[in-house]
């Protein structure tokens, strides 16, 4: 992608975006153009103004016209070196061993210059603490900063610098070394952070495409059963020259289209929590088109009124998926038994229990199918779970799902 597409915005127009792309860098990130190295170097050479001092010291005419050669020929290297150190750390792919021998250099030069013109040169060894601080490991910022300073004293001392000037350039170039190294952490931790968006981000959308899939199965699972028994059902009826209740059945078909496309819809907007006495409703309609007797209790509808809506929904999803499975495979099934309980855990918390079985043939040795895949892990979000197998006497599927009776919290009524 380009810069000027990486930056553009819908409220600016694309001149702005291109301009926008070629001066911003993030920090911490590799810089994205030629434009954006020149800036940065541009920032960075702007705290060289602190080298006016041996600058000027050259200046002064105090020293012969060899050793003013020299001086301003250790000025221009150094700079040149602190230039390449940030092309080089700006880029991708930083090259450790190119940097470390660029720093040597710049201690070199600072020591070179400091013994050989004078304490005016001791303002080198700050910014090679900087760069030290730069390519140097946290764990060993600390030590090699003071080896610095300790260097920075030594030198200072040897060249006849005064304590009060020694002691100003050694502490000043420790203190920069560490603030350089706080620094570095500090752009670290924005790097982590940003990955760590992304990676929430990646999982976020990776969420959201398992929510749709779930749910789409259940949604589509469901009606399509249906649809399909009610279609047998209305052939039938048309090759026994039963039209009316073939018409029936066809009227069936399209409410249940109707409604199917409209869960579709909330589903993708993820505004859909099932109920259940809606699930349960349909259950008997489509149990009874696949002659299957519904075995309820009315109690069921209000079995726990004050269940959180989460839990709620778990529970219907489950009873769900539970009616399609005995729609699907339920063969020889004609009764459908669905139960209400709540339980106790060894912990002391309480749950609430669906149970759906069948009279059918059971589920054999065949392997869970991507429904109760689904069912399971809606269950594990609100921290139920999921028990499967056959019913009574090795008979029929049996299908237990269980959520934590946690009760919704009552709204906060507001005085008038």
């Amino acid at each position: 992608m380009s810069d000027a597409r990486q930056a553009h915005r819908p409220d600016g127009p694309p001149e702005v975006g291109v301009a926008r792309a070629s001066f911003m860098n993030v920090p911490g990130s590799p810089v994205e153009s030629r434009r954006q190295l020149l800036v940065k170097v541009a920032w960075m050479t702007l705290w060289m103004l602190y080298l006016a001092y041996p600058a000027g010291d050259l200046l002064g005419g105090g020293h012969s016209t060899v050793g003013t050669v020299l001086g301003w020929c250790c000025l221009a290297g150094f700079v040149v070196a602190y230039i390449l150190l940030v092309i080089f750390r700006s880029q991708t792919g930083m090259r450790p061993r190119a940097c470390l021998v660029i720093v040597t250099t710049m201690v070199v030069l600072a020591v070179a210059a400091s013994v050989g013109l004078g304490p005016a040169f001791l303002t080198l060894f700050i910014y090679a603490s900087v760069c030290v601080a730069i390519i140097v490991p946290v764990q060993y910022a600390v030590r090699a900063l003071v080896a610095m300073a300790v260097l920075t004293a030594a030198i200072g001392t040897g060249v006849g610098a005064g304590a009060d000037t020694v002691t100003t350039f050694a502490l000043s170039a420790f203190l920069s070394g560490i603030a350089m190294t706080g620094l570095q952490r500090l752009v670290a931790t924005m790097k982590e952070l940003r990955e760590a968006r992304a990676a929430v981000a990646h999982l976020a959308a990776s969420e959201e495409r398992l929510r749709l899939a779930r749910d789409l199965h259940d949604l589509l699972g469901h009606s399509l059963s249906l649809i399909t028994l009610k279609s047998e059902l209305a052939g039938r009826f048309m090759d026994a020259g039963k039209d009316e209740a073939a018409r029936a059945q066809v009227a069936d078909i399209e409410q249940v289209a109707r409604q199917s496309l409209i869960d579709v819809r909330e589903a993708v907007t993820g505004f859909r929590r099932p109920t259940l006495p809606v699930e349960l409703a349909a259950a008997r309609t489509a149990l009874a088109a696949a002659q299957v007797r519904l075995e309820a209790s009315p109690e069921l509808v209000d079995a726990w009124p004050s269940l959180a809506d989460e839990e709620t929904g778990a529970l219907a999803w489950a009873l769900r998926e539970a009616v399609t499975n005995v729609v699907r495979h339920g063969e020889d099934a004609t009764v459908c038994t669905v139960t209400a309980d709540e339980s106790w855990e060894a912990s002391g918390e309480r749950y609430a229990v669906l149970e759906i079985t069948d009279n059918g043939r059971g589920p054999g040795k065949s392997h869970p199918g991507n429904g109760l895949s689904g069912l399971e892990e809606r269950l594990a979000l609100v921290g139920g779970r999921l028990e499967t197998g056959p019913g009574e006497r090795g008979r029929g599927f049996r299908l237990r799902a269980s959520v934590p009776l946690r009760t919704a919290p009552a709204p906060v009524s507001k005085s008038p």
